[in-house]
């Protein structure tokens, strides 16, 4: 077993880097491998295959990875803290709150003289104010709730809240302020400039890493709080903790890429079909991997047509099939 879990982490990395290369290399402008290879090693020859590659196609293929791992990782755990096969990471009302901090600078701002802002720090600025605010929120009653169904239903309360806000501000603003916004919601990986993954690499590695260090109490938290307890597990630190690592997560790349839905539902099924086994040692880097492969995959698919398509439209059409296949499963 301990072989075959060692050759599936290889091929995944390897699977990993083959994509990461292919996303590279291909898009409306073919660049060869080799002339890849060689821009990044700084012998580059073509001015425009070199502006392609470092300024627009790399942080791009970066962000497809960090977006996947982080989205694989808190999907993982909030399936994990609801015992609930079918969490993921928005369903504590973190990208909601993001949504709603982008719709209310968008526009709210649209109705004022001030017009319609559109700077990129203005809007990753706004969303994650809103993610925080609900991911404050969250905690808040975290500390105060001693079932996780609870919580589930506050923060699914909070997303309901925070769209119907949202919903207002659309009701009263002007088509192009809502244009901005419905475009901010199909989420994009190449608004994200090397000024931004300055910001967004450092959230993601913290989010990951927290829920690295939490591996061991993830795993007791699967037979059930009152076991948990048992064993000496703080269910109730545990489970603060499990929302800030989901928040800086969720709220991260929803902040920098927009919503990215069912990246964070379906992956952690894949990697327990791959690797057959409900311990965290071995998904959450197992997630980390199918995660990136999954949205560079995605990312490539979304550039094959003429126009390139929004990064949720094909995220959907791989992971809606996963959700189906899992409750048929499950019955």
């Amino acid at each position: 077993m301990a072989t075959r879990r060692s050759l599936l982490f290889v091929l995944l990395a390897v699977l990993l880097a083959v994509l990461f290369w292919a996303d590279l290399a291909l898009g409306s402008v073919h660049i060869p491998l080799g002339e890849v290879v060689s821009t990044l090693a700084g012998q580059g020859t073509d001015a425009v295959h070199e502006e392609i590659l470092l300024n627009l196609r790399l942080p791009r293929a970066i962000t497809a990875v960090l977006t996947g791992a982080a989205l694989a990782v808190a999907g993982l755990m909030m399936q994990t803290l609801f015992a609930n096969p079918l969490a993921d990471p928005y369903i504590l009302g973190v990208s909601s709150g993001g949504s709603l901090g982008v719709a209310v600078v968008v526009m709210a701002a649209s109705l004022l003289p001030i017009g319609t802002i559109t700077n990129g720090w203005a809007l990753i600025g706004a969303a994650t104010a809103g993610a925080l605010a609900v991911l404050l929120l969250v905690i808040g009653v975290s500390l105060r709730v001693r079932n996780a169904v609870s919580l589930l239903i506050v923060g699914m309360m909070f997303g309901m809240i925070a769209g119907s806000v949202v919903n207002v501000l659309q009701n009263f603003s002007n088509p192009d302020a809502i244009k901005l916004f419905v475009m901010w919601t199909f989420g994009s990986l190449g608004a994200v400039t090397w000024e931004y993954m300055r910001v967004l690499a450092p959230v993601v590695a913290a989010g990951i890493g927290l829920a690295f260090v939490l591996q061991k109490k993830l795993d007791c938290l699967l037979l059930g709080e009152h076991y948990a307890r048992s064993l000496g597990v703080a269910v109730e630190r545990t489970r603060v903790l499990i929302v800030l690592a989901t928040g800086l997560l969720a709220g991260g790349v929803t902040a920098f890429v927009g919503p990215v839905a069912f990246v964070g539902i379906a992956v952690p099924h894949i990697a327990r079909g791959l690797f057959r086994t409900a311990s965290h040692r071995v998904l959450l880097p197992a997630c980390v991997l199918c995660g990136g492969v999954l949205l560079l995959v995605c990312d490539l698919v979304s550039q094959l047509p003429a126009h390139t398509l929004p990064v949720n439209t094909v995220s959907a059409l791989f992971g809606a099939p996963v959700i189906i296949w899992i409750i048929l499963k499950r019955k």
